[in-house]
C-alpha cells in the first residue's frame, strides 16, 4: 500500500481523503471504517454516588460481573452504565479486545503473559493487574500484538 500526502495552503479547509485501488478489498473497508469512525475520547463511570470521567487509553481491562461492567484502572475498579457489547462496539481499533465472554483487554497496557497448562493465557498489565485470555480469543490477541495493538 502506497500513501500520498498533499500539504499545501492552496487546498480548501476540509480535508480531502482519496483512494485509489484496482478492486474492493478487506483492507480498503477496514481503513474506510477507521476513517468514519469518531474515537471516543472519554467515558463515564460511577464511583461511590460520583461520576467519574475516564481515558480509555489508562483503562486496563473492562469486565462484567453480576450483571454489572466495571473498568479496571491500576486495581481499582469502577462501575459503568454501559453492556460489556456497548464498550467493545465503541473501542473497536483503539487497542482493546476481547480477552474472554465477560473481558476486554487493552493491549497497549500489557506488560507480559504467560502460558496457563489449559492453553489460557494469563495477562499481566503494566499496573500490577493480571487477567486470563480464554482459548478462543488467544490467536486473536496474538494477532493484534503482532500488528503493533492500536490501530
Amino acid at each position: 500500500m502506497k500513501i500520498k500526502i498533499d500539504i499545501d495552503p492552496k487546498h480548501d479547509e476540509e480535508c480531502q481523503i482519496t483512494i485509489s485501488a484496482k478492486e474492493w478489498t478487506k483492507e480498503i473497508e477496514e481503513l474506510v471504517q477507521l476513517l468514519k469512525r469518531k474515537q471516543p475520547k472519554r467515558i463515564v463511570a460511577v464511583q461511590e454516588e460520583r461520576s467519574i470521567v475516564l481515558n480509555p487509553e489508562e483503562i486496563d481491562f473492562f469486565f462484567a460481573r453480576d450483571r454489572k461492567v466495571f473498568a479496571s484502572i491500576k486495581g481499582e475498579c469502577m462501575e459503568l452504565k454501559m453492556k460489556l457489547y456497548e464498550v467493545e462496539k465503541m473501542l473497536i481499533n483503539t487497542g482493546f479486545i476481547r480477552f474472554s465472554k465477560s473481558v476486554i483487554g487493552n493491549i497497549n497496557q500489557i506488560d507480559r503473559f504467560e502460558l496457563s497448562f489449559n492453553g489460557t493465557l494469563c495477562v499481566y498489565f503494566k499496573s500490577g493487574s493480571k487477567e486470563y485470555v480464554s482459548r478462543k480469543y488467544v490467536s486473536d490477541l496474538k494477532t493484534q500484538i503482532m500488528e503493533g495493538g492500536d490501530l
